[in-house]
C-alpha cells in the first residue's frame, strides 16, 4: 500500500490508526493495540488530549519528576520537571540540596517587556513616513483599545510603538517595533491579534495621507508577528559564598574547585563548541519545567539561543567569579513564560505543577525556571570538574539498559551490585547479563 492518502484529517481517530498500522506496519494488529495501550481510559481525558492538537491517535509520555529542596529567595520549592534524559532530575536535586546549605539562590527580574513586530515594505520619502508614524501614533493606540482593555486592566497592554528602517539589509523595508507588557500571560495570541489591527490601521491611515504620493500610499505589510526574541524580559539567578563553605563529600579542596570551575565557565565563555554543549546543560533544567509548566520550550529554546549569541559569536549563558575569597555563580535568562491561558488552564498536570510550585505569577515562574538551570549548569560542570561527567550519568542510565534487555529482578539486583564497584558502560552491561544467563 502506497503512504500517501487524500482526506486523512477527516477520518475517525481509530480509522486513521488502522490505515498507519496497515501502510507501514507487518503485524499491523500488534501496532493498533500498542498505541491503544496508551489512551487513557477516561474518555473526557482523552478527548481533552485529543484536541490539544491535529491528526491525535495516541498519547506519548514523558516522565514527571520532582526536584525538592530548592531555597529560593529565602522560600522553599519542590520542582516539577517533565524530561526524558537520564540523571537530570537527580542531579538537579543534588544540586538544590548543595546551595539550601550555602544560602540558596538568589533572583533579581532585569526586565519583563515583550516584543512584536509589523514588517512592512514603503517605497518613498522615510521622512514623510516618519512624520505620518508620528501623526498616528494615538491612531494605533485607540484602534486596538478592544484588544488590549482586559490586558490595560492587569496592568499590562502596549508599552510603546517605534519605527525602525531596514532599508539597509533589505530594499525598501521597515517595521513597527512594538513593545508589550502581558503580565502573567504568555501573551502570543494578543500581542499577534495586537500586531495585526496596527497593521490594518498602517494600511487604512497611509491610504487617506495627504502628504503620500500614490506609490507611497501603496504600503505592503509583508507579516505581523511576536518575536519570540526577548533580550529585555530577562531573570537573573544566582548563588555565591565563600569558597571555604564550597567544601564538602566530594569537594576536599574548595580552592582548587572553584578556580577549575571558573576556568570551565571561562572556556564556555569563548569556545562556542563547548558553549553549546554548556548551555544544553542549562536547558535540560529550564526545559524540563518549561515543559512542566505548560510552557512553549521551543519558544524559550529559541530565544535563549539567540541571546546566547547577541554579541555576535555563541557564549555561555552562565558565568563565574572568584573575588576576596567569594565564589559566585550566575545566570542571565530571557525568559517569556505564563501562568494563566493555554495549557495553564487545560492539562490537568500543568495545573498539579502550577500549584506544587505554590500558584507562581509569571514572574515568580521565570525566577523558579532559571533557578532551575543555574542548579542543573552548576551539578554538570561540578561533575565535569571533579568525578566526571560519565560516572554519574551512566549509573542513572544503568536502568534502561536493563530495560532494554528486559533483565528480571534476580539479574537486576546482581547488575546493580555489580556496578556499585565498577564503571558502567553499556557493553560492560551486556557481558554481565550474559553471563549471568549462560
Amino acid at each position: 500500500m502506497e503512504g500517501n492518502i487524500n482526506g486523512f484529517s477527516k477520518l475517525s481517530k481509530r480509522d486513521k490508526i488502522n490505515w498507519i498500522a496497515q501502510t507501514y506496519f507487518s503485524n499491523s494488529t500488534d501496532i493498533v493495540e500498542l498505541i491503544e495501550q496508551y489512551w487513557n481510559s477516561d474518555e473526557e481525558l482523552q478527548k481533552l488530549h485529543d484536541e490539544f492538537i491535529e491528526n491525535t491517535i495516541t498519547n506519548f509520555y514523558l516522565p514527571f519528576g520532582v526536584a525538592p529542596n530548592f531555597k529560593i529567595n529565602d522560600r522553599w520549592y519542590t520542582v516539577p520537571m517533565v524530561i526524558e534524559e537520564s540523571s537530570v532530575v537527580a542531579a538537579a536535586s543534588k544540586a538544590a540540596k548543595f546551595w539550601s546549605e550555602r544560602g540558596g539562590f538568589k533572583t533579581t527580574i532585569l526586565g519583563t517587556e515583550k516584543i512584536g513586530q509589523v514588517h512592512f515594505i514603503y517605497k518613498g520619502d522615510k521622512n514623510k513616513l516618519v512624520e505620518f508614524i508620528k501623526a498616528i501614533d494615538k491612531k494605533f493606540y485607540e484602534d486596538t483599545t478592544s484588544i488590549t482593555q482586559n490586558m490595560q486592566k492587569r496592568g499590562g497592554g502596549i508599552s510603546a510603538i517605534e519605527l525602525r528602517d531596514k532599508t539597509a539589509d533589505v530594499d525598501n523595508y521597515y517595521q513597527l517595533h512594538v513593545t508589550f507588557e502581558t503580565k502573567d500571560s504568555m501573551g502570543a495570541n494578543f500581542i499577534n491579534s495586537c500586531l495585526e489591527q496596527i497593521a490594518k490601521t498602517l494600511k487604512s491611515e497611509a491610504v487617506n495621507h495627504i502628504a503620500f504620493t500614490d506609490e507611497e500610499k501603496a504600503i505592503d505589510v509583508v507579516m505581523s508577528i511576536l518575536s519570540n526574541y526577548v533580550p529585555n524580559c530577562v531573570v537573573r539567578a544566582e548563588v555565591s559564598c565563600p569558597i571555604e563553605d564550597l567544601k564538602g563529600k566530594d569537594i576536599k579542596e574548595p580552592q582548587l574547585f572553584a578556580e577549575k570551575f571558573v576556568q570551565a565557565v571561562r572556556i564556555a565563555e569563548v569556545e562556542p563548541f563547548r558553549a553549546v554543549t554548556h548551555n544544553k546543560g542549562v536547558m535540560n533544567g529550564v526545559d524540563a519545567v518549561v515543559l512542566a509548566t505548560g510552557n512553549d520550550f521551543r519558544a524559550i529554546e529559541a530565544g535563549v539561543h539567540a541571546y546566547a549569541a547577541r554579541n555576535g559569536q555563541y557564549s555561555s549563558l552562565s558565568h563565574a567569579s572568584i573575588e576576596n575569597g567569594i565564589f559566585r555563580f550566575w545566570i542571565d535568562l530571557p525568559l517569556a513564560l505564563g501562568t494563566v491561558g493555554g495549557l495553564t488552564s487545560l492539562h490537568p498536570m500543568v495545573k498539579v505543577a502550577l500549584k506544587m510550585l505554590q500558584s507562581p505569577s509569571a514572574t515568580e515562574l521565570m525566577q523558579i525556571i532559571a533557578v532551575a538551570g543555574l542548579a542543573q549548569n552548576f551539578a554538570a560542570v561540578k561533575s565535569l570538574t571533579t568525578t566526571g561527567i560519565q560516572q554519574g550519568h551512566m549509573k542513572m542510565h544503568l536502568m534502561n539498559i536493563l530495560n532494554q534487555f528486559k533483565a528480571n529482578d534476580a539479574e537486576r539486583v546482581k547488575v546493580v551490585a555489580h556496578f556499585e564497584k565498577h564503571v558502567v558502560t553499556h557493553s560492560a552491561v551486556v557481558e554481565l547479563l550474559e553471563s549471568l544467563r549462560k
